[in-house]
């Protein structure tokens, strides 16, 4: 198995560390990885990709990929934009969005291959009932990490939250643990997309 992941967010949400986190979680669960950001001229607010590959073999490719079998979109608000159009979601693939209760998924904006898959948790909420807030701007990638196990099972919430505590030390790595958790609750599979 191979699964190649990216996390599309903007910057100050953690999609970068999401990815090096998720990696450590990998590894603690016996799997090889890998991840990896794709740095432009971003600042705060501006799209960013990062990359992950999980394999239970060790893993010979490198470098950036477009065609992906997980797309974690960190802000509902990047699904709006054509720049989505760039990721191809492959068959029987999954996205896992970030995203308020009341938010319907357009799929026009989307390249997807067939039986795509559709989860949804409200990481912002959780991010702020938390107090993961850094100069204003919710941070979001431990909540998706969760999202991320609930949906895909390729890592344990287990592992996620052991990495976590790992790459966060103290407090900081306990709330982001907890938020990590409630995610994992409350990430559903859209029935309707």
């Amino acid at each position: 198995m191979l699964y190649e992941i990216i996390f599309y967010g903007r910057g100050g949400q953690g999609g970068v560390t999401a990815a090096n986190i998720l990696v450590y979680a990998a590894m603690y669960q016996g799997l090889y990885a890998q991840g990896f950001p794709f740095f432009g001229a971003e600042r705060r607010g501006a799209p960013v990709r990062a990359f992950a590959r999980i394999s239970d073999k060790p893993i010979l490719r490198h470098g950036m990929f477009n065609d992906t079998d997980i797309l974690v979109i960190l802000d509902h608000k990047l699904a709006e934009m054509d720049i989505l159009k760039q990721v191809h979601v492959r068959d029987n693939g999954l996205v896992v969005l970030n995203a308020p209760d009341n938010y319907r998924v357009k799929l026009e904006r989307f390249s997807i291959g067939d039986n795509v898959k559709f989860y949804r948790v409200d990481a912002t909420r959780i991010a702020i009932e938390n107090k993961l807030v850094v100069a204003g701007w919710p941070v979001v990638n431990t909540s998706m990490l969760g999202a991320l196990s609930k949906a895909s099972g390729i890592v344990s919430i287990d592992n996620i939250v052991k990495a976590i505590k790992s790459y966060f030390k103290g407090r900081i790595g306990e709330i982001n643990a907890v938020a990590a958790k409630q995610a994992y609750e409350k990430t559903i599979l859209l029935e309707e997309v």
